[in-house]
């Protein structure tokens, strides 16, 4: 499987600082994905993908992330959606990485518990260098918008090794699957928004002075 990746990451703004945007792309026999993101200034929003309920999810991402985020992503869903979503979500987490251009001067951890009527669902991330996810969410034997919502876990395994994160995901509370699997992206957005604050400095925030960032 071949994939490539380009970054066109700026090394500084106008007002001196690091500039917080990047392009991967990832060209494969089973999906073709281009996906940019601005960290720092929201707006920017365009997602196009071959499962609109995954777009969906992308678009709550990046608003409730307060992101820009650009997104064209197709793939052979007529075999299984798996793969799209899977390398959706590789992609995304490589693409926010490549952003941050490393783990110094930011907050690192973030979590938020989102609320979305009967559903309640808690993410939290550490962006830390160790890939890990725990998942915790449980879901009916039936679709949401043609999609087994179980493959969300394959979207969230992809961010965590993309990123280079350790990321816990878990349902409080349910009501029905889509309010589950949203309530998940936007508390994700927000999580992503809190760990990747800007701090004063431009140290790693870890008692031993270094985070694996490469």
């Amino acid at each position: 499987m071949k994939s490539t990746v380009q970054n066109d990451r700026k090394s500084e703004t106008g007002d001196g600082k690091a500039s917080r945007t990047a392009t991967v792309v990832r060209a494969t026999k089973e999906t073709q994905i281009s996906i940019r993101v601005d960290l720092d200034n929201p707006g920017e929003v365009s997602i196009k993908t071959s499962l609109p309920f995954l777009s969906h999810m992308l678009e709550a991402f990046a608003v409730h992330g307060r992101f820009s985020l650009v997104v064209d992503a197709t793939g052979d869903i007529e075999v299984d959606p798996h793969h799209l979503i899977e390398d959706t979500g590789i992609v995304l987490g490589e693409t926010i990485f490549k952003a941050l251009g490393g783990f110094k001067g930011i907050e690192r951890a973030g979590s938020f518990t989102y609320p979305m009527d009967g559903s309640l669902v808690l993410v939290a991330i550490d962006i830390c260098g160790r890939r890990n996810l725990t998942w915790k969410l449980q879901f009916g034997n039936f679709t949401v918008g043609n999609i087994d919502p179980n493959l969300f876990r394959e979207f969230y395994k992809g961010f965590v090794d993309g990123l280079r994160a350790t990321l816990h995901v878990k349902m409080l509370e349910s009501d029905n699957d889509h309010h589950v699997v949203e309530a998940s992206f936007k508390a994700l957005a927000r999580a992503v928004r809190q760990a990747t604050t800007p701090l004063p400095g431009n140290e790693y925030l870890s008692t031993k002075g270094v985070l694996d960032d490469n």
